[in-house]
């Protein structure tokens, strides 16, 4: 899984350990504040249904 660094929509910084990153099916991400509150869960890109990214740590 590619780690995208920050939030597509408003820039936010998304290490690999937070848990405040959010995806899609197609690895497009955004942070959990533009998800619930702009994009309903729902990825503006594909349609697809935004989900938690998993942490990776070290």
């Amino acid at each position: 899984m590619e780690m995208r660094p920050a939030c597509e929509r408003c820039g936010v910084d998304l290490p690999a350990a937070s848990r405040d990153a959010m995806v899609c099916s197609f690895e497009c991400t955004f942070c959990r504040g533009c998800t619930e509150q702009r994009l309903g869960g729902v990825c503006p890109n594909c349609g697809g249904e935004l989900v938690r990214r998993p942490t990776r740590t070290g």
